[in-house]
């Protein structure tokens, strides 16, 4: 009885967390130039990354008017043909800090915080990875950071 406790004990869960990401923003190009659009993000997002490839993080960047900018979201990463290297990833969440005059330029909008959902291509090499997400039709960004 006490050993399969102590092996129960052993098996990770799906939710525990096996690492902390840091990601920086390091280059991001509009689609459509307007000569409103910063292309410094100064990005800083923090993951909690679980043993399922689950993972949930907090944002602060400038946004695309150069406005402070906060996203709370959730995700999860897959990886490419079983690679251990490439991998794609999905993130939703809530966003905030589109306001006036540019609270329009993204969708559902209208209580100053709207949803958004991020996919981006990977690569992991050990604790660095580099990341391109998508902006919806807006943008495109890349990202570096590091797991610990």
């Amino acid at each position: 009885m006490c050993s399969q406790a102590l092996a129960d004990e052993a098996e990770p869960s799906d939710w525990d967390v096996v690492g902390w990401n840091v990601v920086f923003s390091l280059y991001t190009k509009h689609f459509d130039p307007d000569p409103d659009h910063n292309n410094d993000q100064n990005l800083v997002a923090v993951e909690a990354v679980f043993h399922n490839d689950w993972l949930a993080g907090v944002a602060v960047f400038d946004n695309s008017f150069g406005q402070d900018s906060q996203f709370i979201y959730v995700g999860k990463t897959w990886p490419i043909l079983r690679s251990e290297l490439w991998y794609v990833k999905l993130i939703g969440g809530l966003l905030h800090g589109y306001k006036e005059p540019y609270e329009d330029k993204i969708p559902l909008n209208g209580l100053g915080v709207a949803p958004a959902i991020l996919p981006a291509v990977g690569i992991r090499y050990k604790r660095v990875f580099c990341e391109l997400e998508l902006a919806g039709t807006a943008a495109v960004t890349v990202t570096a950071g590091f797991r610990f």
